[in-house]
């Protein structure tokens, strides 16, 4: 097991990651403070790991909150749910919210954990690798709204974060492929020499050796663990994290939530944050090729959906988190492995990206 740590003076934990760690009780008792626990999972998850995690919290006041599957759900009605596990099984203030599952399950757990009598604890058990390498990590949580993706929500951090490996073993090779998205993102963002051990590991990860994924889930999270520990907020920072997010927001947006994964939605995202670093003239041809061949490599989608145009999406990324005072911010590439959160560009490059040719840009590859 490899313990990481996000350092928020009183409110810091660890990151615990390792294989078997479902059934080490131990790291979870050590995080509970009360004698009472509502697990949150959903009807996915729930066959494969509630049983494991139930005989690891043996001994404490257990509820469970089983939820529907999927982005479609992550809204104020399935919410309703956990407030009802809770108040329905007399959970007092001192209750700890265990999310067990991906990405979904995690934000809202954690917001239903932010909300509960004004507070409570809560440990992430992320059991997808999206959730592993990214939304277990960091405090942000959330629902969506109709019109914009997590514009609802809390910065509220966990007491710790256990994040078994062996769990991926059960993850469909889709769900496997949108969590390299996040992979491959850090890279990109802030670590060079991560995107090149990525090209060396991929098939590797992509065949779920143990020993490449639990790297690659270290060194995510290490980076992840460094962005926050300096911007938990996203006051600044931390925004370089979204790197194809607020074009891939648009996406699953305008196709509806859960028709596109959030992890495809990024990938293609990406692709056009990196065709628009290179129209800026940040990065060569040769280097957004570079990045577009690794997403797909990964198995991922690099073209965004043919029926949106540019009005779809600037309509759907005006309502970005990352707008300030009117004016759309953007995470792009000043050179591999360096980005940078601007507002700082031309239309007409924003116009041109939105137009370009990404079908015949994949095709060439």
């Amino acid at each position: 097991m490899h313990t990481l740590h996000v350092n928020l003076g009183d409110r810091s934990y660890p990151i615990y990651i390792g294989a078997g760690l479902l059934d080490q009780p131990e790291l979870f008792a050590r995080h509970i403070g009360g004698r009472q626990v509502a697990i949150v999972t959903n009807e996915t998850v729930a066959p494969l790991y509630l049983s494991r995690l139930t005989e690891a919290l043996q001994g404490f006041e257990l509820a469970t909150v089983v939820l529907p599957d999927g982005e479609a759900f992550k809204n104020w009605e399935t919410l309703q749910l956990i407030f009802d596990g809770l108040l329905g099984a007399r959970h007092e203030r001192g209750t700890t919210v265990v999310a067990l599952g991906g990405g979904v399950v995690g934000d809202m757990a954690g917001f239903a954990a932010a909300c509960y009598q004004r507070g409570v604890d809560f440990i992430q058990v992320p059991t997808t690798l999206l959730s592993q390498v990214d939304s277990s990590v960091g405090g942000k949580t959330g629902i969506n709204h109709p019109l914009g993706k997590n514009m609802v929500g809390a910065f509220y951090q966990p007491k710790a974060v256990v994040i078994d490996t062996a769990s991926l073993a059960t993850l469909p090779p889709r769900e496997l492929s949108a969590g390299l998205a996040e992979v491959i993102k850090y890279g990109l963002i802030c670590d060079e020499p991560f995107l090149a051990w990525l090209e060396e590991h991929m098939d590797a990860l992509r065949g779920l050796d143990q020993q490449a994924l639990s790297e690659a889930i270290e060194r995510s999270c290490a980076a992840k663990a460094r962005v926050v520990g300096v911007d938990e907020r996203e006051s600044g920072l931390r925004a370089i994290l979204n790197l194809g997010h607020t074009f891939g927001h648009a996406i699953e947006a305008h196709q509806g939530y859960g028709v596109w994964l959030h992890g495809e939605a990024v990938a293609a995202g990406t692709v056009m944050a990196l065709e628009m670093s290179r129209r800026l003239g940040w990065i060569s041809a040769e280097e957004r090729d570079r990045g577009v061949r690794l997403l797909r490599r990964a198995g991922l989608p690099v073209v965004p959906p043919q029926d949106m145009t540019a009005e779809d999406f600037l309509g759907h990324m005006a309502v970005d988190k990352k707008v300030q005072g009117g004016r759309l911010r953007l995470v792009l590439l000043r050179r591999m492995g360096d980005a940078v959160v601007t507002a700082d560009f031309p239309r007409e490059i924003l116009d041109a990206t939105l137009a370009a040719d990404y079908q015949g840009l994949a095709e060439q590859l």
